[in-house]
C-alpha cells in the first residue's frame, strides 16, 4: 500500500511557548479548491502543530482497521499502521493520525522518524486484558521490577534504540485505565511490575507534548537510557495516594539533555522524579541523568514530592535546573532521597522562583531513605550529595519548614537556601529546622534557619543559578502542516 498522503512541511520556526493552532474547520463541501481530505471513514482537516521534525508521509488509524468504539482492539491496528509508516524513515517519515473516538489498544511499539498524532477528541485507552501487555526483562540498571522480583510489563506506547519520536496532539487524551492495574498491585496479585503509560528506552530526539494522560498503571511519562527530550504541555492526573500507587508523573531516568516544561500534574506520587538506576545495578550502569531543565510545572501531590530527586539515583543526578514552580497542597517542595547502599551523587542541583502553599515540609532531605533490590548491594556504597542552592522562594501555609538530615561520616554539603520566606501553618510544628549531619549556609531566610545553615548576615551570601542555556532550550519547533 502507497502512503495516503504526501505532502511537504514549511519550514517556519518558533521559539518558546510550544501551543496547537487550529487552521481551517471543515468545508462544507467537496469542491476543486477543498481543504479537507477523506480517509476511509474519517475526513481529515486542514491543521498545523508544533513538533521538532515534520512528516512527509501521514495516514489515519482507521486506514488499517481501527475502530474507536471504546470496545474493540486496536492493537493490531496500531501495530500495522506502525510497520506501514515506519517504511518512510528515510523518506521524510511518518505521521498517524488518530482521530476522534475512543481506541481501546494493548502496548505497541513506535518507529524512526515518527509522530503519532491525537486528534483533540480521541482518546487511547489502555487495554485491561492482561494478554494485551508484553513482558519484557528487568531494566539493567534496576536489577529487577519495581514492583515485583521478577521482570515487567511493557508500557502502553513504547519503543527503544529510536531516533526522532514525536508524541503530540491537540490536547487528546491517553487513558492507562489504571485502577484494575492498582487493585492487583495492592492485593499482591502480580508478578511483574505494571506497565508504565510511555516508555523510550535508548531513544534521542523525543518529544512529549499537548496531551492528557489519565490514570496510568504506574509511572505516566519514563524516559530512559535516553537523551534530547522536551516533555512539554502535559495535563497528567490520577487519584492521589493510596488509590493509585506509584503514579509519578515524569520520571526522566539515566537521561542526558531534558527540557520538561508547562506541564499540569495531579500526581499518586512525585510529580516529577529525577532517577538513575537502583543500588548495586545502576552504579554498573553509571549512566547519570543530567543537563535537565523544569520550568512552569504546577503540582498537586498530598503524600509525595513536587520534584524529587532519588531515591533511585545509582548512576548519578547532576545539573538539574528547576524555576517558575507551583506547588500545591503537597507533601514536599523539593525532596531529595538516597541511603547507604546507593552509591552514585547527586550535585549543582538549582532551584530559583518556587511558590508553595499548603505544605507538609517545604524542602526534605534525606539519607535514610530504604527499599533496596535486594540484599546484595554494598552498605559502604555512600552517595555524595552536595552544592545544591535553593533562592527567591516563598510558601505559606507550612507545617515544617526543612527536614534536612545527611548520612553518618558522609555529609550532604554545600547547601545554600537565599531569599526564602516561609509562612507557618496554624498548627506548626515546633521544630522548624531539622538538620543533621549537613554543611552549608543562607542568607535572608525566615524562620531563622539551623545552627549548621548559619546566615551570613552582612556577607550577603546569594544562592547562585547557571547563567549558560542547556542545549536542549534551544531546540526550536517547526510549523508542521497536515
Amino acid at each position: 500500500m502507497e502512503s495516503i498522503r504526501n505532502h511537504n512541511s514549511p519550514r517556519l520556526q518558533v521559539m518558546d511557548g510550544v501551543y496547537l493552532i487550529v487552521l481551517l474547520g471543515l468545508l462544507a463541501f467537496n469542491g476543486a479548491n477543498g481543504c479537507s481530505q477523506k480517509m476511509n471513514n474519517y475526513v481529515v482537516d486542514s491543521f498545523d502543530y508544533l513538533a521538532i521534525n515534520c512528516r512527509k508521509h501521514s495516514a489515519s488509524l482507521t486506514d488499517f482497521g481501527g475502530i474507536g468504539d471504546g470496545k474493540t482492539s486496536n492493537t493490531k491496528a496500531f501495530k500495522a499502521a506502525i510497520d506501514h509508516l515506519s517504511k518512510f524513515g528515510t523518506d521524510g517519515g511518518g505521521l498517524l493520525i488518530v482521530p476522534p473516538g475512543k481506541w481501546l489498544t494493548g502496548s505497541f511499539n513506535l518507529t524512526s522518524y515518527f509522530t503519532l498524532y491525537l486528534h483533540k477528541d480521541a482518546t487511547i485507552l489502555g487495554s485491561e486484558e492482561e494478554s494485551e501487555w508484553p513482558a519484557l526483562a528487568a531494566l539493567p540498571s534496576y536489577g529487577r521490577g519495581r514492583d515485583a522480583p521478577g521482570g515487567r510489563y511493557s508500557s502502553l506506547i513504547f519503543g527503544t534504540n529510536l531516533t526522532d519520536v514525536v508524541i503530540t496532539g491537540d490536547n487528546g487524551t491517553i487513558n492507562g485505565q489504571g485502577a484494575i492495574w492498582w487493585d492487583k498491585f495492592k492485593a499482591e496479585k502480580l508478578d511483574k511490575t505494571r506497565p508504565y503509560l510511555i516508555e523510550l528506552m535508548y531513544s534521542d530526539q523525543i518529544q512529549i507534548s499537548n496531551l492528557t494522560l489519565i490514570d496510568s498503571p504506574s509511572w505516566f511519562v519514563h524516559p530512559i537510557y535516553s537523551s534530547n527530550i522536551i516533555i512539554h504541555g502535559l495535563t497528567i492526573t490520577a487519584p492521589v495516594d493510596p488509590i493509585s500507587p506509584n503514579t509519578d508523573g515524569i520520571n526522566p531516568d539515566s537521561c542526558t539533555n531534558v527540557r520538561i516544561e508547562d506541564c499540569y500534574i495531579v500526581s499518586g506520587d512525585d510529580c516529577v522524579a529525577i532517577k538513575s538506576g537502583w543500588d548495586q545495578y545502576g552504579i554498573a550502569v553509571g549512566m547519570p541523568t543530567q543537563h535537565v531543565v523544569i520550568r512552569r510545572l504546577t503540582c498537586i501531590s498530598p503524600d509525595s514530592a513536587v520534584v524529587a530527586l532519588g531515591s533511585e539515583m545509582s548512576g548519578g543526578i547532576q545539573d538539574i535546573r528547576m524555576e517558575d514552580i507551583i506547588a500545591i497542597n503537597s507533601q514536599s517542595g523539593i525532596r531529595i532521597k538516597t541511603a547507604p547502599g546507593r552509591g552514585g551523587f547527586i550535585k549543582d542541583i538549582y532551584l530559583r522562583k518556587m511558590s508553595m502553599e499548603t505544605m507538609k515540609y517545604a524542602f526534605w532531605m534525606a539519607g535514610s531513605y530504604g527499599q533496596h533490590a535486594d540484599t546484595c548491594y554494598d552498605p559502604k556504597a555512600l552517595p555524595v550529595i552536595k552544592d545544591i542552592y535553593f533562592s527567591d522562594t516563598v510558601a505559606t501555609n507550612v507545617t515544617m519548614t526543612a527536614n534536612l538530615a545527611g548520612i553518618k561520616d558522609d555529609p550532604f554539603t554545600g547547601i545554600c537556601f537565599s531569599n526564602v520566606k516561609v509562612t507557618l501553618s496554624p498548627k506548626p510544628k515546633k521544630l522548624q529546622w531539622n538538620c543533621t549531619d549537613i554543611e552549608g549556609v543562607t542568607n535572608n531566610v525566615s524562620p531563622e534557619p539551623c545552627a549548621l545553615l548559619p546566615d551570613q548576615g552582612e556577607k550577603t551570601v546569594s544562592c547562585p543559578f547557571p547563567t549558560d542555556r542547556l542545549p536542549i532550550e534551544d531546540v526550536e519547533f517547526k510549523v508542521c502542516s497536515v
